[in-house]
């Protein structure tokens, strides 16, 4: 025999949900507006990311054009300063130094020496830079002002760089040995040509130019076969 439903249960069930009702319709009174407008608010931050992220995203290709267009005419015509400066001032790390690196060269291209090694002391010195651009930076700087520079100053400041593995082995090595070579150091010099000449990672005119010094220096710096085959 089915046990008839509880009255009082029925009624205090009618209760509670006419009483929730009340609160929801209660709470939408006062807040239904504030709720709208921050739905609306969050609606129009997300539609404003969402275009500030599609102009970042074409500003970027447009600075990539244009910094492609620069390099590009380098090698024909003088870079516009006004377009590299720009440039130069990007958000994006490899336009940004990318830029620099033409002002330097474009400096080059003038024989302005002291203009080009200040610019390239500028990227050095950034420590926001990751140190591969850096390390160019210092390399390049160093070679502008070679003939400007004490010999002990190139020693100390490419030293850390002149070693076998490191990617500017070769041209930091050279700027090296050409420094001992003015410190009457012609052992020290010839080593260091010897080790360039015998490092494959090098570039090849690199390579040529270190052989060439080391024998002047008396080292040989050609491997024998037997020497290519050692581990």
């Amino acid at each position: 025999m089915a046990v008839p439903p509880n009255p009082d249960e029925a009624f205090l069930r009618e209760v509670d949900e006419e009483l929730r009702r009340d609160q929801l319709a209660s709470v939408w009174t006062r807040y239904g507006r504030w709720l709208i407008l921050a739905v609306v608010a969050a609606l129009a931050l997300f539609g404003g990311f969402l275009y500030w992220q599609h102009h970042k995203t074409e500003a970027a290709g447009k600075q990539g054009e244009e910094l492609q267009a620069v390099i590009d005419d380098l090698g024909t015509k003088p870079a516009d300063p006004k377009v590299l400066e720009q440039l130069a001032g990007s958000n994006i790390e490899g336009y940004s130094v990318t830029a620099k690196f033409a002002q330097a060269d474009a400096l080059l291209k003038k024989n302005d020496l002291k203009g080009a090694a200040a610019k390239l002391g500028e990227i050095a010195a950034d420590t926001s830079l990751a140190p591969p651009f850096r390390d160019l930076a210092l390399v390049r700087q160093t070679s502008a002002e070679f003939d400007t520079l004490k010999p002990d100053v190139i020693v100390n400041r490419l030293r850390p760089l002149a070693v076998k593995g490191n990617p500017w082995f070769g041209s930091a090595g050279e700027l090296v040995a050409g420094a001992y070579l003015r410190m009457n150091r012609p052992d020290l010099a010839g080593k260091l040509f010897g080790q360039i000449a015998r490092e494959e990672t090098v570039p090849a005119t690199l390579r040529q130019r270190a052989v060439q010094m080391a024998g002047v220096l008396g080292v040989d710096a050609v491997e024998t076969p037997e020497e290519k085959k050692a581990p």
